[in-house]
């Protein structure tokens, strides 16, 4: 019987590298029970916590996660959120940032901490960085102030020594252990020694109201790139796409994009359809900023809307989201100009 006393966390097993071992036929990754996980990492027994596990079954690539596996993510974390301190998914790297900006948008007033991690080695190999990010994200998920609130009450990836805001963080390298950045937002807390957190950076839940949960989306969207010499038939047939109701349009710098009339109006003719166009920046590093040069500015008189420093990862959820709430395009278009959740800052 778990001692009510000892901090409690729920493992969430969705799949991924840290949860595979190599097929000694093919070479090739294949996922394995939980339990094989779990004999690789004799450490979790060591913890003084109450420590359960739920998993996926079948276990998932995180190329095949998708907005469906987010919501069960979500009854998960709700069906057991009054018996837990903070809940640890692990995930593959891949899609790891849209499953983290997702869910901190699906579950608004968060008191607790849910944190996502991964490794980019199977936690069986000898070099894996599966079992440090493990560890201490358990460890994170279950710290508490002396209050009793938990100290992270927001989700987060942890990877490579850092804590990350979800909805900050992108995947920037399928090679090195440090495989994420947070670009536009610093670190939540660094492990050393000591875990350092940074309080001033953590979101404040209101604690007089209770975690919300979402369990709806809508897909009708899409992610348009431009690039030199894009042609007009790829932007039209983008915008035209049936039933397409937002786009996320990445653009140059600080947000520029072609002042070629045909684009400003094919641009034009999508908005005034009822289409949400949000502009952010090819550049991981930086903001939209479309006052700042006239291409910018013919950008907004086409109704698009500036993403600030948001992630991709970000926007795109976030009109899902959004989307799944059936609101009308003028709500979505001012929600889209409001941080909710820490997703991106406001210029002052």
């Amino acid at each position: 019987m778990s001692d009510p006393n000892k901090p409690s966390v729920l493992l969430i097993y969705t799949g991924g590298t840290i949860g595979m071992q190599q097929n000694t036929d093919t070479g090739a990754l294949e996922a394995v029970n939980f339990n094989q996980l779990q004999k690789n990492m004799p450490e979790l027994k060591r913890f003084n916590y109450n420590i359960q596990t739920i998993q996926f079954n079948p276990p998932i690539d995180s190329s095949d996660m998708e907005p469906s596996l987010w919501t069960k993510l979500v009854h998960i974390i709700t069906d057991n959120y009054n018996d837990y301190d903070g809940f640890v998914i692990l995930h593959g790297t891949d899609t790891m940032a849209y499953t983290a900006s997702a869910l901190s948008f699906m579950l608004q007033n968060l008191h607790k901490p849910v944190i996502l991690t991964g490794s980019q080695l199977p936690i069986g190999m000898l070099r894996t960085d599966g079992k440090e990010n493990l560890i201490t994200s358990i460890e994170i998920a279950a710290a508490k102030n002396a209050d009793g609130t938990a100290i992270v009450p927001e989700v987060c990836i942890f990877f490579e020594n850092q804590l990350l805001r979800g909805n900050r963080t992108t995947k920037i390298n399928a090679e090195n252990f440090n495989a994420f950045r947070s670009y536009n937002y610093p670190a939540l807390a660094t492990a050393g020694i000591h875990i350092k957190y940074e309080y001033d950076r953590i979101l404040k839940p209101n604690y007089n109201s209770p975690l919300i949960p979402h369990f709806v989306y809508g897909t009708d969207v899409a992610i348009l790139t431009l690039f030199p010499g894009i042609q007009e038939g790829v932007i039209s047939t983008v915008l035209h796409t049936p039933g397409l109701r937002a786009v996320v349009l990445k653009t140059y710098g600080s947000g520029n994009a072609p002042q070629k009339p045909w684009f400003i109006d094919e641009l034009k003719s999508a908005t005034a359809r009822g289409i949400v166009i949000v502009n952010i920046s090819q550049c991981p590093s930086g903001m939209v900023e479309m006052q700042r040069y006239e291409t910018g500015l013919h950008l907004l008189d086409a109704g698009v809307i500036s993403g600030y420093d948001s992630t991709v990862e970000s926007v795109i959820t976030k009109l899902m989201f959004l989307l799944g709430h059936n609101k009308n395009v003028e709500e979505i278009r001012y929600l889209m100009t409001i941080p909710v959740c820490g997703e991106f800052t406001i210029p002052v």
